[in-house]
């Protein structure tokens, strides 16, 4: 199995642990505040990472890339912006609701990657996107 699809489905199981934790956990609360403390958590799990693996001194060679610093930004407030989303559609609506729309992102991010960096898009490719968003759909409003 390639290392990607390892790390592919890794990401998929773990963010399915972000729904399911995150609904447990806003029951009675702010999901803007909630959202904030889970970032503090992750900064502090992440910044573990970066010294466990001896990647510190790193940091100043991407704060030295003007232009990759601006776009890791850009991803960062992003990043933000979907989390306080997310967690004030699960506080609100049901994860088996919430979750397959959220799913959605892969469609976007498929034809933003045609868009702006000219990726082609085979007639699978296509199939898949559009079972992607017909699939979401027919979860999330059936």
């Amino acid at each position: 199995m390639s290392t990607w699809l390892i790390y592919a489905l890794l990401s998929a199981i773990t963010a399915a642990f972000v729904a399911i934790f995150g609904k447990i956990g806003l029951q009675h609360l702010d999901a803007n505040t909630a959202t904030a403390i889970r970032s503090i958590v992750m900064a502090i799990f992440l910044v573990g990472v970066v010294v466990v693996q001896g990647k510190l001194e790193l940091v100043s060679e991407i704060l030295a890339d003007r232009k990759a610093l601006m776009f890791i930004i850009f991803s960062g407030i992003a990043g933000a912006l979907s989390w306080l989303f997310y967690f004030m559609a699960i506080k609100y609506g049901t994860v088996s609701q919430v979750a397959p729309i959220d799913k959605l992102s892969v469609v976007f991010a498929v034809i933003f990657a045609v868009i702006l960096f000219g990726e082609k898009v085979t007639l699978f490719t296509g199939i898949g996107i559009g079972l992607i968003s017909v699939g979401a759909l027919l979860v999330a409003l059936g």
